[in-house]
């Protein structure tokens, strides 16, 4: 399951491809302009976004040429439109776009385009495993961890170069694991799921509570935790 961010001022457009996604166990996220799309991105990166071009407040090229320039473009994007001319798809390839879908879109070439698009995000984020490891300084004297720093080093020895785990003190006595060595996705992952179950934990399973807490909208919450997999009824009961 892939959590996909569907940017379109049409409402038909944007419930037609929701149903379409949703069916094939995606979360969708819905926007109907760039200002929208902009604060959906905000809230971390999706996996894959579907961008009309012509919108009336920003059109989707202009939102592509932000991302791109903000170092935001860090997700597959595939662009649609009805009325675009081979050019607009050029440029909107030059800047950064995976993919060019034509409107009314064939249901097959939506999901063969999202199928693509998602292994393309797959590679993306394996490729941090294979690329040589930058160099990381040494550790304070004496094994101290530096003020204000979120993770306590783990498996370093002085004089090490490379960082390969570390602890996260999640508060009440609770200590979470999270290895370095995993690609970043797989370790982004890892570290949300940590964290949106410590803050279950804490309030009892409240979704109202913990969403007042992340910053998140409940809808968001929602879809968040079943994209990781956290089933917040379990959690929950554990902690009773």
């Amino acid at each position: 399951m892939a959590n996909i961010l569907v940017v379109d001022d049409e409402m038909g457009i944007r419930e037609l491809l929701s149903e379409i996604l949703s069916d094939e166990g995606h979360a969708i996220q819905l926007a109907e302009n760039a200002q929208q799309a902009r604060e959906a991105r905000a809230q971390g990166a999706p996996d894959l976004v579907l961008l009309d071009i012509w919108m009336p407040d920003t059109d989707g090229v202009t939102l592509l040429k932000e991302w791109q320039r903000d170092g935001l473009l860090t997700m597959p994007v595939i662009m649609m439109s009805g009325h675009a001319t081979i050019d607009t798809a050029v440029e909107a390839t030059r800047i950064g776009a995976l993919n060019f879908l034509e409107k009314p879109i064939a249901m097959q070439k939506l999901l063969k385009a999202v199928q693509a698009g998602l292994s393309r995000a797959q590679e993306v984020a394996r490729a941090p495993a294979l690329a040589p490891r930058p160099a990381v300084a040494p550790p304070p004297e004496d094994g101290a961890v530096a003020a204000g720093a979120p993770f306590a080093a783990a498996n370093v020895a002085p004089g090490h170069a490379a960082i390969r785990g570390a602890s996260v003190n999640a508060g009440e006595g609770h200590m979470f694991n999270l290895s370095f060595d995993l690609p970043l996705r797989e370790a982004r992952d890892a570290f949300e799921r940590m964290y949106f179950e410590h803050h279950l934990g804490r309030e009892g399973g409240s979704m109202t509570r913990v969403a007042e807490k992340t910053g998140l909208e409940r809808t968001h919450l929602y879809r968040k935790l079943k994209q990781l997999g956290v089933e917040p009824g379990k959690l929950a009961k554990k902690n009773q």
